[in-house]
C-alpha cells in the first residue's frame, strides 16, 4: 500500500499548478500524462485514461490519505501572532493533518460501505483485479486553526478556510492511474463574522470530505450499474 502513498506527493505539485491554473482558465483538454478531460462532471476537474474501464472490478482498496498545506501556510500564520504562546507549531500541523487524513480516509471508506456495500479489501497482491483509491488533501489552508494554547483566545472569521481533493483510481495490478480527480473546495462564505474553533473547523471540514465521498460513490454506482 506504501507504493501508492509515495507517489502522492510527487504528483501534488504538478497537479496543483494545473488546478491553480484552471481556476482563471478552462482546464487543459489532457493532461501531463495523457488522461482526457471529462466534460459535465460533479468534480471541478475528472481526467480518465483513454480506452480505460473501471465497471470490471469486483474488489476495492483504500489507501491512506495524505495531506499538505498551503505553501507558506506555516510561516503566514505565524506573521500576526506576536504572543509566542499562541504561535502555531510544526506539532499542531502534525496534528491537523493527522486528524485530517483519518477523517479523510474514513468519509471515503464509509461511503463504500453504504448498502449496497462494495467489497473492501485491506491486503492484495499482484494479478488481483483490484481498483485502488488513493486520496490526498492538497492546498489545504485554515484561515483560524485552534492553537492549543494554556490561555483563553478566541478568533473570529467569515470562512474556516479552503483544501483541494486529488483522488486518482488505480490498478492495483499494472499501478496504472485510470481516472485522477481534482476538487477546489472552500468553506461557505456568509460575510459574518463566527467564532472558528477546532470544533467548527472538524465540522466545515467533514461536510466537504462528505461530500466528495457521495459524489464519488455516485459515479461508482452510475459505472458499475449492470456489470
Amino acid at each position: 500500500m506504501n507504493r501508492f502513498a509515495a507517489l502522492t506527493t510527487s504528483l501534488a505539485a504538478g497537479v496543483l499548478l494545473s488546478a491553480c491554473a484552471g481556476m482563471e482558465s478552462a482546464p487543459p483538454a489532457e493532461s501531463y500524462d495523457g488522461l482526457q478531460l471529462v466534460p459535465d462532471t460533479q468534480f471541478g476537474e475528472v481526467y480518465k485514461k483513454p480506452g480505460a474501464d473501471i465497471s470490471g472490478y469486483k474488489e476495492y482498496g483504500v489507501t491512506p490519505c495524505s495531506v499538505a498545506f498551503r505553501k507558506n501556510w506555516l510561516r503566514d500564520q505565524n506573521d500576526d501572532r506576536i504572543d509566542l504562546s499562541n504561535r502555531v507549531t510544526q506539532k499542531d500541523v502534525d496534528r491537523i493533518k493527522t486528524a485530517m487524513g483519518e477523517a479523510c480516509e474514513e468519509k471515503f471508506r464509509e461511503a463504500l460501505a453504504e448498502s449496497p456495500a462494495y467489497n473492501v479489501v485491506e491486503e492484495f497482491t499482484p494479478g488481483e483485479q483490484v481498483l485502488v483509491l488513493r486520496p490526498a488533501i492538497i492546498n489545504l489552508d485554515i484561515n483560524a486553526p485552534d492553537v492549543r494554547t494554556a490561555g483563553i483566545s478566541r478568533t473570529y472569521t467569515t470562512t474556516s478556510g479552503e483544501m483541494t481533493l486529488l483522488l486518482e483510481l488505480v490498478d492495483a495490478t499494472t499501478d496504472e492511474v485510470l481516472v485522477r480527480i481534482v476538487d477546489r473546495q472552500r468553506d461557505f462564505e456568509d460575510n459574518y463574522l463566527t467564532w472558528t474553533n477546532s470544533v467548527t473547523n472538524k465540522a466545515d471540514a467533514d461536510r466537504i470530505l462528505r461530500r466528495w465521498a457521495k459524489e464519488l460513490r455516485d459515479g461508482l454506482d452510475k459505472v458499475t450499474a449492470g456489470s
